[in-house]
C-alpha cells in the first residue's frame, strides 16, 4: 500500500469516529471532575472543529500597523488613494 493511500485510510478511519469524539469532548466539558484546564481545552477543541480554529492577532507593532494601514489605503478604499496622488 502506498502512503498517500495508507493516510486517506487513516483519515477515513479517524473521521469514523467523529461522533464518539465530540461526545467525549462535551462530556468532559461538562464534567465537574474534569480540571478547569481539561474543560477549556475541550471547549476549544468542539469550537475549532465546529467553526474553525480563531484568527491569531498580529503583534502590536508599529509595521505590522502601518501594513495593514497600507493594505486598507489601496485595497479596501483605493478611490482615495487616487484622490491622494491627484
Amino acid at each position: 500500500m502506498g502512503k498517500a493511500k495508507a493516510l486517506v485510510e487513516i483519515r477515513s478511519l479517524a473521521r469514523s469516529h467523529t461522533r464518539t469524539a465530540i461526545r467525549v469532548l462535551v462530556g468532559i466539558m461538562r464534567s465537574k471532575d474534569a480540571t478547569p484546564a481539561a474543560r477549556v481545552s475541550a471547549a476549544n477543541a468542539i469550537l475549532d472543529r465546529g467553526w474553525g480554529k480563531a484568527t491569531q492577532p498580529l503583534e502590536n507593532s508599529d509595521g505590522a500597523l502601518e501594513l495593514i494601514h497600507r493594505i486598507e489605503r489601496v485595497i479596501v478604499h483605493p478611490e482615495s488613494r487616487d484622490r491622494e496622488s491627484a
